[in-house]
């Protein structure tokens, strides 16, 4: 009898121990935040550097801008989170 307690109580355990673990195993999803992009119409030329592109950004009220190549130039695109 003593025995089959003990099995009882430790099978009790692991199964406590297997449904905590996978409780704790559960992720948590972090929403991102997206940036939208918008063509600089301040910018004038190629586009070579992005903090020269992100001042020039700054001036049409963006917190940012980057070059990107679109159709074989680079042009500077402003951004801010959507």
């Amino acid at each position: 009898m003593a025995l089959s307690r003990r099995m009882a109580a430790s099978t009790l355990l692991l199964l406590v121990l297997l449904v905590a673990t996978e409780m704790g195993a559960t992720t948590t999803k972090v929403a991102e935040a997206r940036d939208c992009l918008s063509q600089s119409f301040k910018f004038k030329g190629a586009c070579l550097s992005s903090s020269n592109c992100a001042g020039v950004c700054r001036t049409e009220n963006f917190p940012d801008g980057e070059c990107h190549r679109q159709h074989l130039e680079r042009k500077c695109f402003c951004k801010k989170p959507c």
